[in-house]
């Protein structure tokens, strides 16, 4: 489209020479990022960035390059902004390591380590993002790990000692039930096992870790040596006495009924149970049976109550848990003596877990408090510029206070820790207090702003309410929300009441700017039509288009509308006069681009060549070659023909006035160029004719030269015939213009004269030039076409090649290529001196006939044979009269033939003749 200005390119204004560009001074980090500041590129910046990180420079640097460079280029400073972020991270993870490095340090000091405690360090640093798996913490946690293994083996060798005294026990008991004499047999055995228990005891009672194990297992271990020790020290007093009873028939019998027994029956004596029977009593009355449905009722009652703790113990419920232990305890007074033995054992194993689950509820819901209380004061004790404000201490202590009321749903409180909670939440909520009063002071100073604000909005549109100044009225109304926007914060329950005002003052104020900008939209909106229809219309009337874009420019610098909007009407607008636009100058590139008769003849002959290359045959790459030139050649005569056709008719009107002149050597010039260019025509050849181009065409791009005031259709002088300053057109004056069309290149017809000394050819006028099309057609089918015959003429260099080592391996000259495939270089002698060494039998060393060769190809020689090739240099250069390598080739290739053939003489002498060949 056309500018809506045009300024003129004749300006009396003054030119202004620009200044000088500034030597760009080096920036001062240079020196330091290797020069990423003067980098050229951005990626060139971004890996010199690269390199210098990788020198580790510290975090003041690192901090001052990424200042200045994120401002410059921000790809580039994203590496300086993430090894920044990594050191950030370091050191924020060095100083949390520390703090869980304490807290371990400070467990494995105590005394008594508690399981849980070490269990819930390693979850809670894993929580907030303790590195664990570095130094100190890896090494703290596996001292944490081994000091916990060490306990609980403590705890299982206490299991293990209980079960083994209650082994001891039984054997002990199972004993007191056979014979007196294998008990006394057993007596030796049983001492060492018992001693050997005490040890074990012992061991784990002196153990420095002992401290640390959970409290139910020393009472446990105490009860076990307790019941072993008094089954032990009656049993030995027993076995001694029976002994002695046996021995000593008024000795008095052991305590063990079954030794006693058999200690009477050996003195004759009756047994104890004989005797009972001889004063046997009466018997005692039976129990009375209870009800089966008395028994059934407890059973169920008990169940239910034994349920309903089982369920609240595998939810992790403590309080309830606790009512439901209780529940279970009071049933079991009532029915208790109802049930059987395996219903009463499942009773008392869940009110044992019931228990552990209690006093873990308790401990842990105490560690949490403890914990929140721990938080609560830190609230007030935080480090110098990191105190928190009002709103982040309003939602901590809110979310403190939820966690201590879940706390107290999972355990017994804890009224103690509770007063120093709430304490310290009362302390820090003074914060809350102040920042409260602070926003309630702001809003109502922000309230009376906006009130302010909207009083003034109506009073600004009653005093502009006849004005038509639309671009200040709208920049006054943005700037006017801009204050509202910017007036501060105010409650919502506030904003709901002074928002509705606010829009009732703006729509009024701005009343008569959208009007403007209705009508606006309207004028528009028609302009837009006439676009369209401009756009349509057959012939495109730019005097019209140019009217129409400045009173559009008008009619949007007077009244403004939204941007978005406007973007998208001038879009509109310009699509159909731009459409338009395009289509002329498709039109136009359209009548440039179109084929002429030569151009399709080459574009043909082009075809034709890319499907003789696609071919590979040499003979049919060749003739397409030729075709193409002749349609190249073709087009040159025609050109030609029409030249010669234009110079007779000039000729002809010029002869035909009188000299106006007074000169009358320029029309017998002009006559003796008719006659010359006649004579041309009818020597051009005539087995190529074209037709002329049409006269709507001419043609307009013809070789030679193309300077203003050069005639193109003057015929070429033969020389300098006529007087110095003398015209050969008939107009005297013109020095340039006896010399014809000055086709031949920089120098016009001076070329004529030749090289230097005269013998240069003149060049061939190739006529007009091709189409584009036909140009890079013809251009592209030649290079193919080269590229296919190189191709080919290397194959069948290397084709021929391997035929002639064939023919040295068989001793068969009947397989020695001819002379045309060996090429040029092979006269028919040499083949034949060739064919006649592979004839006779092998014969003589062609070591040195080898290495000539190798010196006329410039070859080189392999290792073993280099001192050789040395030799041979130093005797060639002795014999001056020799011919060199290079010119006996031919022979030195024969007397190789004549030699026996082998496998590395034949790759020395194919990679000679390889180049010798192909030598011109």
């Amino acid at each position: 489209m056309f500018p809506f200005f045009s300024r003129s390119k004749m300006s009396d204004a003054p030119e202004v020479n620009p200044a000088p560009a500034k030597t760009q001074e080096p920036h001062p980090l240079d020196a330091l990022t290797g020069g990423a500041f003067s980098a050229a590129t951005s990626g060139e910046r971004a890996s010199r960035i690269r390199d210098w990180l990788a020198t580790q420079p510290a975090p003041e640097q690192l901090q001052e390059v990424f200042k200045e460079l994120s401002g410059r280029d921000k790809g580039a400073a994203r590496a300086v902004r993430e090894r920044l972020d990594e050191i950030r991270r370091a050191k924020g993870q060095e100083a949390i390591a520390a703090e869980w490095a304490e807290k371990a340090q400070a467990l494995l000091a105590a005394p008594k380590l508690n399981i849980a405690d070490a269990l819930a360090w390693q979850r809670d640093a894993a929580k907030a993002g303790a590195p664990l798996s570095r130094e100190p913490l890896s090494l703290l946690k596996v001292q944490m790990a081994d000091r916990v293994k060490v306990i609980e083996d403590l705890q299982h060798r206490v299991q293990v000692q209980r079960e083994a005294a209650v082994l001891l026990a039984q054997r002990i008991e199972v004993l007191s039930t056979k014979p007196w004499r294998d008990a006394h047999a057993a007596l030796e055995l049983l001492r060492a096992d018992v001693a050997r228990w005490q040890e074990q005891a012992q061991e784990l009672t002196g153990d420095a870790s002992w401290v640390s194990v959970e409290a139910r297992f020393p009472p446990l271990l105490d009860a076990s040596r307790t019941q072993l020790l008094v089954v032990w020290e009656a049993f030995q007093p027993a076995v001694a006495q029976a002994a002695a009873a046996a021995e000593d028939v008024a000795a008095p019998l052991p305590p063990v009924p079954v030794w006693a027994d058999e200690l009477r029956a050996a003195r004759g004596l009756p047994t104890e149970a004989a005797a009972a029977a001889a004063a046997a009593k009466p018997a005692r009355a039976p129990k009375p049976k209870v009800a089966p449905e008395v028994v059934e009722k407890a059973a169920q009652v008990v169940r239910e109550a034994l349920a309903t703790l089982e369920k609240e113990t595998a939810e992790g419920h403590g309080k309830a848990s606790a009512g439901a232990a209780a529940a279970l305890r009071a049933v079991l007074k009532v029915h208790g003596k109802h049930i059987d033995n395996a219903l009463e054992q499942q009773v008392h194993t869940a009110l044992v877990a019931a228990g552990e689950l209690e006093g873990w509820q308790r401990w842990s819901a105490d560690q949490v408090r403890e914990d929140l209380v721990a938080k609560a004061e830190a609230l007030l004790n935080r480090p110098e510029g990191q105190a928190l404000g009002g709103r982040k201490m309003q939602e901590t202590l809110r979310n403190l206070r939820d966690q201590w009321k879940q706390a107290d749903q999972g355990g017994a409180p804890n009224h103690a820790l509770w007063k120093k909670f709430d304490e310290a939440c009362n302390a820090a909520h003074k914060v809350v207090e102040a920042w409260l009063d602070k926003i309630r002071t702001e809003a109502a100073e922000h309230k009376a702003q906006r009130l302010a604000l909207i009083e003034e909005v109506k009073a600004w549109a009653q005093a502009h309410a006849a004005s038509t100044d639309w671009k200040g009225m709208n920049r006054a109304l943005f700037q006017f929300g801009d204050r509202w926007r910017e007036g501060g914060h105010v409650g919502e329950k506030l904003f709901a009441e002074l928002q509705p005002q606010w829009k009732q003052a703006i729509a009024l104020a701005a009343a008569p700017l959208e009007a403007a900008q209705k009508d606006s939209l309207a004028r528009r909106h028609a302009m837009i039509d006439e676009a369209t229809a401009l756009g349509a219309a057959p012939m495109l009337r730019i005097d019209a288009v140019k009217a129409l874009q400045q009173r559009w420019q008008a009619e949007a610098q007077s009244v403004p509308l939204d941007r978005k909007h406007e973007q998208k009407l001038w879009d509109a607008f310009r699509k159909p006069i731009d459409e338009a636009f395009n289509r002329k100058s498709a039109d136009r590139e359209k009548a440039t681009t179109e084929l002429s008769a030569r151009d399709r003849v080459v574009l043909d002959a082009s075809k034709a060549l890319e499907a003789a290359n696609a071919t590979g045959d040499a003979q049919q790459i060749r003739a397409a070659v030729q075709a193409l030139e002749a349609a190249l050649r073709g087009q040159a005569q025609a050109a030609e023909a029409v030249a010669s056709a234009q110079k007779a008719e000039a000729a002809q009107s010029a002869a035909a006035p009188a000299d106006p002149t007074g000169e009358g050597e320029a029309p017998v010039a002009d006559a003796e160029a008719s006659e010359a260019t006649a004579d041309g025509e009818a020597a051009a050849p005539a087995a190529a004719p074209v037709a002329p181009p049409k006269p709507a065409r001419p043609v307009v791009a013809v070789r030679g030269d193309d300077r203003p005031g050069m005639k193109k259709d003057a015929p070429a002088a033969p020389g300098r015939g006529a007087r110095p300053g003398d015209r050969r057109d008939g107009r005297p004056g013109d020095r340039d213009a006896g010399r014809g069309p000055r086709t031949e290149g920089r120098f016009g017809d001076r070329n004529d004269r030749g090289g230097r000394m005269g013998e240069r050819p003149a060049h061939e006028d190739r006529g007009p030039r091709l189409g584009d099309a036909a140009f890079r057609a013809q251009r592209d089918a030649m290079e193919h076409a080269q590229l296919a015959l190189k191709k080919l003429a290397a194959q069948a260099h290397g084709e021929t090649l391997t035929q002639l080592l064939a023919a040295w391996d068989k001793r068969d000259p009947s397989q020695v290529p001819s002379a045309q495939d060996l090429g040029g270089r092979v006269t028919a002698p040499v083949r034949a001196a060739w064919a006649q060494a592979l004839s006779a039998a092998p014969q003589g060393d062609a070591s040195e006939a080898l290495l000539r060769l190798e010196m006329a190809a410039e070859a080189p020689t392999p290792a073993e044979y280099i001192a050789a090739r040395r030799m041979l240099q130093l005797q060639l250069l002795t014999r001056r009269n020799d011919p060199a390598p290079a010119q006996t080739w031919g022979q030195d290739a024969a007397r190789v033939l004549a030699s026996a053939s082998d496998a590395a003489s034949a790759r020395r002498l194919q990679n000679v003749l390889k180049t010798l060949l192909r030598k011109q």
